[in-house]
């Protein structure tokens, strides 16, 4: 996975947290206190707070949960030549795929369709193309030449991937793909369900993207902030998480400053296929959903799609809400709630 800087903070507990990007904090320890587990998972921060009497089952059920995800990093990662996604990129064919890498793949070509190819996971060749031209010493801070950039635009192109049960196939020469702007969110969807489907229904997953599930040991709301795209550490908003009535249960933000190439702010890893070049329309998006796989996909669709066509695509998902950033500060979207 991509190693991004964090603008996304979770707090496991209550009031007077200092919020800061990059980093999960909480309070005071509340009077029933969790079992919480802080690591790095897919290249960010990670953490997972539990609430549960049992503390013996509940570090026991973050063993599983932390092989889980080992488990599925070694089906998505890009930088374990064995993973199924790394085999499928070298060889274009991969047969009998995980069930898993199949289930991810079919939704982001579902928001690709949906998004007019604006979130692509064929974009790879792209990312491929500035990382190795950034690596090169002397490398010009514009950027690889145009001519380079129209060259590998070739191989991008969602249409001519190749999804079945039994088998993906890149049809194009050169075809690659990545899961980057959604697995960190699927990863976290599978942990939260592998708890509540092992009896903990109070349950706080920051791997990158936040699920939260229930409420925080003192009966409150989980909460979450959404760090300035300066890195002043000034906060722009926080939302309620969790099953509560006017909660979100998940929250994803992206933003191109996450992972820049080279000097210049505006080249980084939101590549618009069309044009192969950075999408700069917004600072950064962050989109509040029932479940973290959409709110990561949406929220790195939205950093790369012009925001006049943001209506449009969010009219399919009801139950989703975003709040866009300009490179002011000024947040737009929907009145946030206690």
């Amino acid at each position: 996975m991509l190693k991004r800087r964090r603008f996304l903070s979770i707090a496991a507990a209550g009031a007077a947290t200092a919020w800061l990007p990059g980093r999960v904090l909480a309070a005071s320890p509340p009077p029933s206190r969790p079992t919480v587990w802080k690591g790095v998972a897919m290249g960010a921060a990670a953490s997972m707070t539990l609430v549960h009497p049992d503390r013996a089952h509940a570090r026991a059920m973050i063993a599983r949960c932390v092989a889980e995800v080992d488990r599925l990093e070694s089906i998505f990662s890009l930088y374990r030549p064995g993973s199924a996604l790394s085999r499928l990129n070298a060889a274009g064919v991969l047969q009998q795929p995980p069930i898993e890498l199949v289930e991810l793949l079919s939704f982001a070509l579902s928001l690709a369709h949906a998004s007019g190819g604006a979130f692509d996971p064929s974009v790879q060749p792209l990312l491929r193309l500035y990382f190795d031209h950034f690596a090169r010493p002397g490398a010009s801070p514009q950027g690889p030449p145009p001519a380079a950039i129209a060259q590998v635009r070739q191989r991008v192109g969602f249409g001519d991937v190749e999804l079945g049960a039994h088998r993906i196939r890149l049809r194009r020469a050169g075809a690659a793909i990545t899961l980057n702007g959604v697995a960190q969110g699927f990863v976290t969807d599978r942990v939260a369900d592998l708890l509540l489907a092992n009896g903990f229904g109070d349950v706080l997953v920051d791997l990158g993207e936040g699920r939260a599930l229930g409420r925080r040991p003192d009966g409150g709301a989980w909460r979450a902030a959404v760090a300035a795209p300066d890195a002043t550490g000034r906060t722009l908003f926080e939302l309620p998480l969790g099953s509560g009535r006017g909660q979100s249960a998940a929250l994803a933000t992206s933003g191109g400053h996450g992972t820049r190439f080279g000097t210049d702010p505006r080249l980084h890893h939101l590549l618009d296929p069309a044009t192969g070049r950075s999408a700069n329309h917004l600072a950064s998006v962050s989109v509040a959903a029932p479940r973290a796989t959409l709110a990561d996909g949406l929220s790195t669709t939205l950093s790369i799609l012009a925001p006049a066509r943001h209506a449009r695509l969010l009219a399919d998902y009801p139950a989703v809400r975003a709040w866009s950033v300009d490179a002011a500060g000024n947040v737009t979207g929907p009145a946030i709630g206690a």
